[in-house]
Formats: C-alpha cells, structure tokens, sequence
C-alpha cells in the first residue's frame, strides 16, 4: 500500500510539472478569482463602491464570515475599552477571560482582544487608503463628487486613527502613499487626524440624499472631539458656534435635541427627518441576507441573560451598569448629587429572587437613568417591567442591573428588524449626537472663563430630560419612579465648580455610551476618579477585588504581535511599547 502511494504521487507530479513546463506564462499570470484589480475600480462607480466598503467598518466587524470575532472590542460603541474601564460598568456575564484582564487594568502586551483592535482599525484605515488612492486615477467624476470622495474618506480615516489612538495613544501612520508599513509610532496623530476632517469639513456638502454618509457637519463635529482632546479650546468654541448655529440634517433642518431623550436609541428615529439628533451613526440593517454581519455584532453580548422568547437577546448578560452609576442618577431638589452621590444608594433587587416581592427606590430620580439602565420592577422598553435576577447571569459578580440603550424594542422584532439570532438587530450604534456637541460647546466655554455660556449649555441638556416626554411612564401612564430633575439656576461661582458640573452632566448624559473612560483620560482625572469607584464598588461585586489603577493605565499596551510582526530585518523593533508595559 505505501508503494503503491508513493508511485501514485509520483507520477501526478511528474504530470503536473509537465503540464507546468508546456505551458505559457500566461497560464500562471491570471487574476485572482473573486478579486478586483485597481484598474478595474477606477471608475465613479467602482471608487464609490470601496467607499462603502470603508464606511462597513463602523459596523465595528471586518471579517466577513457573520462571526462576532474581536467585534467586541472593535465596535464604536467602545463598551470594552470606554465602558467596563470606566466608573459606568461591569464587564458583567461571569467570572474570566480577557475583558476582566482589561476592566481589572490588567491588560498584557500578549492579550488577543489589543490586537483585534489595532488590526481593526488598520484594516479601516486601510480601506481608506485604498479609496484616496483609486480616486486619483478616476476620470468620470466632477471636481465637486471627487472632492467629496476624497473627503469621507479621509474623514473616515481620522475616525479609525481616534478609535486606535484613544486606546494605544501613540500609532503610525500609514497613509495612501505609504510603501513601508514598518513605521514608527513616534508621535500621537492629532496632525494628521485634523488636516483629514479639515478638508473634509470645506469641501463635503452639508447634506446627502444616501443616510449613513458623512457630511461637512458630521467631520466637523468630530473635529471638534478632537480639538476637546488636545484641549484646544479657541478652537472648539469657534467650530461649535458655527456647527449649533448652521449645522443641519436633511431639507435644511438645523440639529436639534430631541424632545424625548430616550428617541435617540429608537429605531424607529434612525435617519427619519425627525432625527434632528443624530450627527454620526454605525448604520446596522437586519435580515438582509449577511448572516447578521451587518446588525452590530459588537453589542450581541450586550443583552439580558435568559434565553427567553419574552425578553430580548436572551444571552449574554455582559456590560451590566455600575452601582456607582446607579446612584448619580440621584437628586436633591431636582439637582444631581456631583461631590457625594455615592453617600447614599438607590435601592436594588441584589440577592431577591424575582418570585419574591419588591418595591424599586422612592427617592428622587434624574428621569434619563430608566431609559439607559434596566432596574427591577420598571418598564424595560415594550418588554414589560424588569424582572430582577431572572434576567441577570450572576448579581453576586456583576450586580442586577442591565444594559438598555443598545437594547431593540419587541416592536421591532415583530416588524422584521431583529435578526434570528435575536441578538443582532438594525437598532443603529449612535456614534456621536448633538448633545455631544452642546456639551462639548460647554465645556470650551467654561475652559474659556465664560462660566454662564456654559451653563446656558447644560440647562439645555437638562430641560430636555426634564421634557414630559422624557419621562418614562407604566402602561397606566402614571411616572415609572419618582422623577425630578431641574436647571442649574443659581450661577456657577468657580471655573473648577463649572467644570464639576459640567463632567457630571456629561457622565449622566452620555452614560453606557462608551465616551466615559476616555473622558476621565483627557480630564487628567482618570487615576484618582476610578479608585475612587473602586473601593466603594468591591464592596459590592468579586470581580474587582484587587484591582488598582496606575498612572501608565491611561493607556493600554501596543500588541506585542505588532511589534513582532513590524521588525526591521536585523530584528530592530520600530514600534515602541507603551510606558509601564
């Protein structure tokens, strides 16, 4: 039998390299099947074509199987990286694995979750390069249309640049004229991150008929995010009078709040003339034949656990709110609590089966915690009140609390938006929002000294989640809890007091939204806030028992793959670890 074998396989080698030696060279000189040439995409409607392919990648997955690998901790909703590293959340399921390495500040060069978050946004940025590169050598295009071609993708390009540098910090850059990828990250990219939303803010139009691009308003507001960073705060005034003064949405409606806070996670809302809010969303779509590739892979841990057809998702129990954040939803006399909201608590269903009786907290309540936070005994969207521990994997590790603004409503289920996983839906990720921008506008302003601008700012926030329409109500129409929120009426006295408000009003605002860790960051107040969180939280939950945050954990290690994979060919490394790494 071996020799038989053998013999076999001799002879198909001998017959395949006769055939390889009495063939041409064209025979080995073919296309990749499957594959485009740049040749081939070197028209409007080819270069459009690998432009939508670069906006894919805010859907937070690029591997194109319907799998949820490193979508996790790839996804622009940032719940890793800006939500269980924050004072906001646990990483919530049960105890292990490589997040608990990451929400502990724990984080190894070697942990796979960095990685699939360098090769994610690499691989965007490439896709952006790939766009800016063929657009040069398109012939049908107008001035105008390859400007605005140009122009998303290098806004593009700067989202993917911030999704990476929020994380590592320090990255190389790899633009459309690179032939060396073994660069050196030397330097943090805020150069070239504001020189791409630059041109893009002068030359996209202010609007476009397709939803989901992004427009002149959109790559300024997040220029504005970038100038909040490197605290250029001349900067941002200017850009955010110009954007709340002029910024508009479709049939030249100018950007406004939403009269009910809780639209902005509603899919009903997405892209409608309505949206007046919404400034940059992940667009998600379901059961359009993409294995729900296409419906947010990144937040399909992110429901209550349960497995039941009468709740939504049904696994897996992951990104569960903090006590902590619980409680700064508490008021006094309509005004949040900003020095001591963890002196007292809102009351919690830990440790009571969902068979057994509860009252949920009497106190008074900022309205917008029951439309970000599921609590026991409140209505949970359309799904009926909240049961408590039944929906919850472990309350002794991560608590009772659930996550509810990336949630679908049953409503939509039954119009056929939910995929049948049912853990992946079109409920769109909203990447950045015009109370971003007001709040954003409030901060530049108290940085500036004009103390009274910015509390005009926050009062505006705050009289939307005031609004009746903001108020959660049961299916008697009678307030699900007692809510009370008012305006800061009195003037603020101090910068340093303007500016505790105002980071409060942020974390209240934006809160399960993924922007808190990174804020914490730029504040400089990361160190001192999240031990803080941490001695009070380890009271309540194992799975922060020792953990501690040092300085160098304001960022997270350069994958050690990285490094590997990027040496000069004499073994030189040209990417440099991360302080304290």
């Amino acid at each position: 039998m071996k020799y038989c074998v053998n013999k076999c396989l001799s002879i198909s080698l001998l017959l395949f390299f006769s055939i390889l030696i009495g063939c041409s060279e064209d025979f080995l000189d073919r296309e990749p099947i499957g594959v485009f040439s740049e040749s081939a995409l070197q028209t409007k409607s080819g270069v459009q074509g690998i432009l939508i392919g670069a906006y894919a990648g805010l859907n937070g997955a690029m591997y194109g199987d319907g799998s949820s690998r490193g979508a996790d901790v790839s996804s622009f909703s940032n719940w890793v990286y800006g939500g269980i590293t924050s004072d906001d959340a646990q990483k919530g399921a049960d105890v292990g694995g490589s997040r608990s390495n990451i929400e502990r500040y724990e984080s190894a060069p070697d942990n796979t979750k960095l990685d699939d978050r360098w090769r994610f946004c690499y691989d965007g940025i490439s896709r952006c390069n790939d766009v800016l590169r063929v657009v040069e050598n398109v012939k049908d295009l107008t001035p105008t249309e390859k400007n605005s071609v140009i122009g998303q993708a290098r806004a593009l390009r700067a989202i993917y640049y911030f999704h990476g540098t929020t994380v590592f910090g320090r990255m190389p850059w790899i633009n459309e004229k690179t032939e060396d990828f073994r660069q050196p990250n030397d330097r943090v990219l805020w150069n070239e991150m504001e020189a791409d939303l630059k041109f893009a803010y002068d030359n996209l139009p202010e609007t476009f008929t397709e939803v989901g691009r992004i427009n002149k308003w959109a790559a300024g507001s997040m220029l504005l995010k970038i100038y909040a960073f490197q605290k250029k705060w001349t900067e941002a005034k200017a850009l955010a009078d110009v954007i709340i003064a002029n910024g508009k949405t479709t049939k030249g409606l100018k950007y406004a709040l939403l009269p009910a806070f809780q639209d902005n996670f509603r899919l009903a809302f997405q892209g409608s003339n309505a949206d007046t809010e919404g400034i940059i969303d992940c667009q998600y779509s379901a059961n359009d034949n993409s294995n729900s590739f296409n419906g947010g892979l990144g937040d399909n841990l992110n429901f209550p656990h349960g497995g039941l057809p009468t709740q939504p998702g049904g696994c897996c129990g992951y990104y569960q709110p903090s006590q902590d954040l619980v409680n700064a939803f508490q008021t006094v006399n309509g005004l949040p609590k900003v020095d001591n909201h963890n002196e007292t608590e809102v009351k919690s269903d830990q440790g009571i089966e969902s068979s057994a009786p509860f009252t949920p907290h009497d106190g008074e309540l900022d309205p917008r915690i029951d439309h970000t936070i599921g609590r026991r005994g409140i209505p949970y969207l359309d799904w009926g009140p909240h049961p408590g521990k039944s929906w919850i994997r472990d309350q002794n590790y991560a608590g009772p609390f659930a996550p509810k603004k990336n949630v679908y409503r049953k409503a939509d289920e039954a119009a056929n938006l939910v995929n049948p996983d049912r853990r992946t839906s079109a409920l769109n990720h909203r990447y950045l929002r015009f109370a971003d921008v007001i709040l954003l506008a409030a901060e530049a302003e108290i940085e500036l000294g004009n103390l009274e601008k910015g509390r005009s700012y926050v009062n505006q926030i705050r009289a939307r989640a005031a609004n009746a329409n903001s108020i959660l109500k049961n299916p008697d129409g009678t307030p699900a809890a007692n809510y009370k929120i008012n305006a800061y009426e009195e003037p603020w006295s101090s910068k340093e007091d303007a500016l505790a408000k105002l980071r409060f009003e942020r974390r209240l605002e934006l809160a399960m939204e993924g922007h808190r860790f990174f804020d914490l960051v730029r504040w400089g107040i990361a160190k001192e806030t999240l031990n803080k969180y941490l001695a009070y939280e380890v009271k309540k939950r194992t799975n922060l028992q020792g953990a501690s945050f040092k300085d160098h954990n304001v960022l997270f290690p350069i994958p050690q793959r990285q490094i590997d994979a990027t040496k000069l060919p004499d073994g030189t490394p040209t990417l440099k670890q991360n302080p304290g790494y």
